[in-house]
């Protein structure tokens, strides 16, 4: 018999449900909304339960990009070509070791379709390409959302603009999202109750997930759940222990990015009964250097004076190196070519010196070795090459003239947001893995909440989205019964 510890409820001690429905999905962002809609077309009674007052989860508060290809319908009435089998390579190849390669698979195979899907709920879409590196402003849906561009990932795979983004004015195309989603929900039937946080599940002698012990206004109920439970309730960024605990290089970043309900409830819950976690000190940390692009003609360097990555990747690729591998300090030197008054609103110069010696020590770099680094970087930058990192020759130009200036990319700066990816073990249907490799029945998990296609580094926007839909429209239909039919 199954034992469930302190973490999870026997179901011998429940003597009488408060609530009952089919298909109980803890969770209100695109995970959780993507699984309710699934679960309840395909005939289950849901209920969706939200901690806090507002539903919409992490999920309305980004920019809703959604990382699709292989030929979306968007794509290709743009002339953009993409495939799966090159969508798949920048994927594997640039998400770093050990990347969950049947579920990248799985998600290539699918994208198009899966946009087809979001468009199907009612999310708006513009046929325009925007050519910047950052979230469009002017209301264009497809750019290039993370590090294709840049070495070397430009060497994976052919890149192609994967970053799908609703009409919203500026960053607020999550509320675009998650209003569509939210929608089609409610007209489908689903039943939604904000203020309701999850606390315990509650399970059988043989380990099957029967319910959830939930809190409502203070007081302690039951909610049954006859086909099964999915937990969506995303990450743990602003439970600081748990941060502290599994995810220390996250925990000095400046900006826990989410919402307030990302406190690792659904993730402990699981955990209570039985399950196994994944990657839990993987996240994000974006550092955000551009816009301008002009910017990336300076070099960033660590507190050894030297570079350690490709100026013009992408900002969550630079926060990554930064914060796993830099002890979460580096700054940006520019010269007098590079003049950033706007800029200086989120960054400011903390040395500035008319020589790179007096700058190395203003700074305490080791002698010699800032000078070295900007020697070297000039001797091939002024023939329009990088040979350690391979920087794009249109932002290739040497260091020099003073006044040269160093600012501080320290990710306890107030401009560094950070999120956390690790969660529950799942599988291709978003069923819950316990620490023997098996599936514990009647429990499935998505979004932030599960380990999914998101890691360390974080390689695009719309990974994070674009995984909490997918998998959770996955998770919505096996919980219902019918796992593996979403497409």
């Amino acid at each position: 018999a199954f034992s469930a510890g302190a973490g999870a409820v026997p179901a011998a001690e429940v003597g009488r449900w408060d609530m009952s429905t089919d298909v109980l999905v803890a969770g209100s962002g695109a995970a959780g909304a993507s699984a309710a809609i699934e679960a309840r077309r395909a005939g289950a009674e849901v209920l969706l339960i939200e901690s806090l007052p507002r539903f919409g989860g992490s999920s309305a508060m980004s920019a809703g990009v959604v990382y699709a290809g292989g030929g979306t319908a968007l794509q290709r009435a743009l002339g953009v070509e993409d495939s799966v089998e090159q969508m798949f390579r920048f994927i594997a190849g640039a998400g770093g070791k050990h990347a969950p390669l049947e579920k990248i698979r799985l998600y290539c195979e699918q994208s198009s379709a899966h946009f087809d899907w979001l468009v199907a709920q009612g999310v708006p879409y513009r046929e325009e390409l925007a050519l910047a590196m950052t979230v469009p402003m002017a209301g264009e849906s497809l750019y290039f959302s993370g590090c294709e561009l840049a070495w070397p990932a430009r060497e994976l795979a052919t890149p192609a603009p994967r970053g799908h983004v609703p009409v919203a004015a500026g960053m607020t195309g999550g509320r675009v999202l998650m209003a569509a989603l939210l929608a089609q929900a409610t007209a489908l039937g689903v039943v939604m109750r904000s203020g309701v946080e999850g606390r315990r599940l509650v399970v059988a002698n043989d380990g099957r997930a029967l319910g959830m012990q939930v809190s409502v206004v203070g007081e302690s109920r039951t909610i049954r759940a006859r086909r099964g439970i999915v937990l969506a309730s995303g990450g743990f960024i602003h439970n600081r222990e748990m941060v502290r605990n599994y995810a220390p290089e996250l925990y000095d970043c400046a900006v826990p990015w989410g919402n307030m309900g990302d406190q690792g409830m659904g993730i402990n819950m699981g955990i209570g009964a039985g399950a196994a976690a994944l990657r839990m000190h993987q996240g994000f940390a974006i550092v955000p250097l551009y816009p301008p692009e002009s910017v990336l003609a300076g070099i960033v360097v660590n507190a050894s004076g030297q570079r350690f990555i490709a100026e013009d990747t992408y900002y969550g690729m630079l926060g990554d190196a930064i914060a796993y591998h830099q002890q979460g300090r580096a700054w940006l030197l520019t010269d007098h070519g590079n003049e950033l008054p706007a800029w200086q609103d989120t960054f400011l110069p903390v040395a500035q010196a008319n020589t790179i010696g007096d700058l190395a020590d203003q700074l305490g770099f080791p002698k010699g070795a800032l000078q070295n680094t900007v020697a070297y970087y000039n001797r091939y930058a002024s023939n329009g090459e990088d040979p350690l990192f391979h920087k794009r020759a249109a932002l290739l130009r040497p260091v020099q003239g003073p006044p040269y200036r160093a600012w501080d990319l320290a990710v306890d700066k107030s401009f560094v947001p950070a999120h956390t990816f690790g969660g529950l073990h799942t599988g291709l249907d978003g069923e819950v893995i316990n620490s023997f490799g098996e599936p514990i029945a009647g429990l499935f998990a998505a979004g932030r909440t599960s380990a999914g296609l998101p890691g360390a580094p974080y390689i695009a926007s719309g990974l994070s989205v674009g995984d909490a839909t997918f998998f959770g429209r996955r998770a919505g239909l096996a919980a219902a019964g019918q796992g593996g039919a979403a497409g």
